[in-house]
């Protein structure tokens, strides 16, 4: 049981999540091991860190929004397409194993971490997109958003680099567009876990109100940032999940 105690613990990390990755991603690696630590069954405590991430992402998306990196009607197809796919993937995640995305996702997300410490330019302004609108939206809103829904480390990278190698948009611009999809994959899955009762309110709400402040500083700085700000944060988060799942997978 959540003590009264652990709720400022909770707002803090909802906090500090919020702020990174509304920049680069990866909050979950701070926001779940916290939920486990308390003592929380893996079903609850993954159910309550969607709710609470569903507020950062939230938060992140109308930040953007508002500041113009995101225009909202240009996300429409891939919102609902990649809240399909995640739904897709919150149902099977229950019938079948993960051990092979849990051991290839650490080997893909090296890979592009070294693509981007070799590519020093990419992602720094807009390029001419590599594919069109509608086979993008169709073709990764179900593929991540299947991931997301069914296992989720490094799905934030994963859109980041989405959008940048194949719509061509520098990364200040991806970073936003990312945290959109992100949301309709967050409130997918968590459809699917307030239905098996898998989620706890209070500490959920928590941690989403610190979310929710938490992405909105981390938005605003990358707004105002840009690039030179966002790339070393993002290099950094790829690294850090990269060697949680590696640890979790193949060292534990």
């Amino acid at each position: 049981m959540v003590q009264p105690w652990h709720l400022p613990l909770l707002f803090g990390t909802g906090l500090v999540a919020g702020f990174v990755d509304a920049i680069a991603g990866g909050g979950g690696l701070i926001t779940l091991p916290v939920l486990l630590n308390l003592g929380m069954d893996p079903k609850l405590a993954l159910g309550t860190n969607k709710l609470q991430a569903t507020f950062g992402s939230g938060s992140a998306t109308v930040h953007f929004a508002r500041a113009g990196t995101v225009a909202l009607p240009d996300c429409q197809r891939g919102f609902v397409i990649t809240f399909m796919g995640a739904a897709l993937g919150s149902l099977l995640v229950q019938q079948l194993p993960r051990d092979v995305l849990a051991h290839a996702i650490p080997v893909l997300l090296v890979l592009v971490a070294v693509y981007f410490l070799l590519k020093p330019d990419l992602g720094a302004a807009d390029a001419p997109p590599r594919l069109p609108r509608v086979w993008f939206d169709a073709g990764f809103g179900l593929v991540l958003g299947f991931y997301d829904g069914f296992f989720g480390p490094g799905t934030g990278t994963f859109w980041a680099v989405a959008f940048v190698l194949g719509l061509g948009f520098n990364l200040t611009r991806a970073t936003g567009y990312t945290k959109v999809m992100n949301f309709a994959s967050n409130l997918s899955s968590l459809l699917f876990f307030l239905l098996g009762r898998n989620v706890l309110f209070v500490p959920g709400l928590v941690m989403g109100l610190g979310q929710l402040l938490g992405a909105r500083l981390g938005s605003h700085l990358v707004v105002v940032k840009g690039v030179k700000f966002i790339r070393p944060i993002f290099i950094a988060m790829v690294l850090a999940v990269t060697a949680k799942l590696l640890y979790d997978n193949y060292l534990k």
